[in-house]
């Protein structure tokens, strides 16, 4: 059982949707984050709370197509947002973490970009634009403490926006009294992969190896996905198989089989733990 403790998040949609300005604020914080499509930041840059010193987060695609980022800060933040409309053509979306009290100065905003940059790198989930590391700021110990308890609510809200840019993959995995449950997918061809169920799918870890030509039974689907992965690096050659570079999550326990194995295959009863429990018997199990 986790020793966290719940936490309420309310939730303000200013123009009655999901597709304008949504506001995001934690009970007993002083900060407030803000969720603002792209063609909606000139409608909403005279606000008040966006004349204040804050960080914030650019949403959109890169070249390949993947989840992409760019971190920064502000004072006041919204004149470094309305520089990039004209700068970065990327984005389309930006959520912007201010405070509440004019707790935030230019001091502890550059902290928490550095912080935000290297848990966003670190994590791994997001191509991030910055080009280079920002600036770490001194501050006192106390006001450190202050602002680690700040990011972690940056982190949670970014996440509830709907971007885990800053989750650690490790994070979703199935825990079992906080140790990670891990099943393993093999065959006599040389397959030999190591996973885990996550909130967001199935993940299989780094250092599996894959099948490296499919049968005729193997989708278009899943044939093209393992080409993609084999042009980014995640799949490299080795010999008769691939071997996975980092982890990669699938859309399910099955997709991540077939894609190892080669062939159609049922994730639930090919995926086992070492004991030889099967995924489907382990997911009944009250």
């Amino acid at each position: 059982m986790s020793n966290s403790f719940g936490k309420t998040i309310r939730l303000f949609l200013v123009e009655g949707n999901v597709n304008g300005l949504i506001s995001a604020e934690l009970s007993n914080w002083t900060g407030k984050a803000f969720k603002i499509p792209r063609i909606k930041v000139k409608e909403y840059a005279s606000r008040e709370e966006f004349r204040s010193p804050g960080v914030y987060i650019l949403f959109g695609k890169n070249e390949k197509n993947e989840s992409a980022a760019y971190i920064g800060e502000g004072e006041p933040v919204i004149d470094r947002i309305k520089e990039h409309l004209i700068k970065k053509d990327f984005w389309n979306e930006v959520i912007i973490f201010v405070s509440k009290d004019k707790y935030l100065n230019k001091a502890s905003i550059k902290f928490l970009e550095n912080k935000m940059h290297s848990i966003g790198n670190l994590a791994n989930r997001f191509y991030i634009f910055n080009t280079n590391t920002p600036t770490l700021s001194g501050v006192s110990e106390a006001e450190q403490a202050e602002l680690e308890e700040f990011l972690s609510n940056i982190k949670l809200l970014t996440s509830t926006l709907g971007h885990n840019i800053f989750e650690n993959i490790q994070e979703t995995l199935e825990v079992n009294k906080h140790t990670e449950i891990t099943f393993i997918c093999k065959n006599n061809a040389g397959a030999l992969a190591y996973g885990s169920p996550s909130t967001e799918g199935f993940i299989v870890f780094d250092n599996s190896t894959f099948i490296k030509d499919g049968q005729p039974s193997l989708s278009e689907s899943i044939r093209n996905e393992k080409a993609k992965m084999i042009i980014d690096g995640i799949l490299l050659d080795n010999g008769d198989t691939l071997i996975s570079t980092k982890p990669y999550t699938f859309n399910s326990s099955s997709r991540a089989a077939a894609m190892i194995l080669g062939r159609s295959a049922t994730g639930p009863g090919e995926w086992t733990t070492d004991e030889g429990i099967t995924l489907k018997k382990f997911e009944a199990q009250i």
